[in-house]
């Protein structure tokens, strides 16, 4: 059902310029999809207000947004920080980590710093850890709208998702409907103890139980938002009805503004090379992931870029070949189209790019919604997956060559990539946020 026979428009209210609180946290993947929605706003007259952890504070006002300090803060120096990182990648226990051991200890501190974020403000938006949202939009009466990222998060009980721990499961989806349904149910039932504690925090604010804070709870605002690309899901039965597919929303400012000299002219200087990036958080657990991929390069004989992070750049970099980089990070909208084949962890931002490049991709999935992700684009026909257990130079050499002389994964990958750019995420989520402000004020239960 659309957003427009929901909340029918009168004409002449709409508030030209609204003030609108959009909540985050996570990596860059999870981040950057705002900052493209906040920009966006802000080009049609809004205000929006980045509410992010701090150490996001110098991408928000590099792209001239507003930055209020929301979240966690993922300290460099930190020596917790590495443990805190390989948690929230743990393959098996990485979504429990994120909620029981992350997200419930600071509540009542992002809580409060959320409301302070949202003094004067006419609608905050919600990602699936911005737990506080529901709270503030029942206590405040502010409006609200949510936002999910990837297909996982709507654990639907007529598709069943990929299971992190367990990705082989999957398999199971032919005995029948009844086994999405179970898994949905257990989903539901192994997470509901994660998330007691905002059922106490409840309480203390006066509001009665409230429905599955990781599931139904966090869609009960009037408008949700699923901000990737319609190649991704088809809409089921059971997702909200208020939902909106946007398409996917490009922004990796923070990456850089341009390749650099170096890279641009060893792009310049051959055929398209394989790039191998990890994004900005399994990068932190890659393991022997860039020693494996460097021995298959090597192997092959074939141009390669590695986006690497610091660490790894340091130790692996000043003994390529010359023809291969390896560099911390690039934008990977500059550098994926000039690509022949893209290797990466499946995370929905670098996904979404990979997408949008129109290249054939390999998929190493390490945790939370990359193994679902990972098989979905496999479904499209333009990737092959190879999990991190699996992840050895003599796989991939066998899985790129296996791609190359298949030309239907370059030809899919290029139909996929038409579709993709054709979508314009950024403008039809503020359509209808937009369209949500200029009806008359309603709001649902979390």
């Amino acid at each position: 059902m659309s957003l427009e026979k929901l909340l029918p428009v009168p004409s002449n209210y709409f508030p030209r310029m609204a003030r609108i609180v959009i909540n985050s946290w996570g990596s860059y993947g999870d981040v950057n999809p705002y900052l493209a929605l906040g920009l966006a706003l802000a080009a049609r007259g809004h205000t929006p207000v980045m509410a992010l952890p701090g150490h996001f504070r110098e991408d928000v006002l590099r792209v001239g947004l507003d930055f209020h300090p929301v979240g966690l803060v993922l300290d460099e120096e930190d020596p917790a920080t590495p443990a805190m990182i390989a948690g929230v990648m743990h393959p098996r226990w990485g979504g429990a980590y994120i909620y029981r051991d992350l997200m419930m200890p600071t509540l009542r501190e992002t809580y409060a710093q959320l409301k302070a974020a949202c003094v004067g403000a006419d609608l905050i938006i919600s990602q699936p850890l911005g737990i506080g949202a529901p709270l503030l939009a029942e206590t405040t009466g502010i409006r609200w709208a949510s936002t999910v990222l990837a297909p996982l998060s709507f654990g639907s009980a007529h598709e069943m998702i990929v299971p992190p721990p367990l990705p082989a499961l999957k398999q199971l989806e032919i005995l029948g409907p009844g086994v999405p349904r179970f898994f949905a149910w257990f989903m539901r039932q192994l997470s509901a103890p994660w998330a007691e504690p905002v059922q106490q925090f409840r309480r203390e604010l006066g509001l009665p139980r409230g429905r599955h804070p990781i599931f139904e709870g966090q869609f009960g605002a009037p408008l949700v938002l699923a901000m990737f690309s319609r190649v991704l899901a088809a809409p089921q039965p059971d997702w909200p009805h208020n939902t909106s597919i946007t398409g996917q929303l490009v922004n990796d400012s923070a990456q850089g503004a341009a390749l650099s000299a170096d890279l641009e002219q060893f792009l310049a200087d051959g055929e398209p090379p394989v790039v191998f990036t990890l994004g900005s958080a399994a990068v932190r657990v890659s393991g022997t992931f860039f020693d494996e991929s460097l021995r298959a390069m090597q192997r092959l004989k074939r141009r390669a870029v590695f986006l690497a992070g610091a660490d790894t750049t340091a130790r692996l970099a000043g003994s390529l070949p010359d023809t291969m980089r390896m560099v911390d990070a690039a934008p990977h909208s500059m550098l994926f189209p000039r690509a022949s084949l893209i290797v990466h962890q499946a995370g929905v931002g670098t996904l979404g790019s990979a997408l949008r490049s129109g290249k054939p991709t390999i998929a190493v999935p390490f945790a939370n919604d990359q193994p679902d992700n990972a098989w979905r684009i496999a479904q499209l026909g333009t990737s092959r997956t190879i999990y991190p257990n699996d992840y050895r130079a003599s796989n991939i050499i066998d899985v790129v060559d296996a791609m190359r002389r298949d030309a239907r994964y370059a030809r899919r990958a290029a139909e996929i990539g038409t579709i993709v750019q054709a979508e314009d995420g950024p403008a039809t989520a503020c359509d209808l946020i937009e369209q949500y402000l200029s009806a008359p004020t309603t709001h649902a239960a979390a």
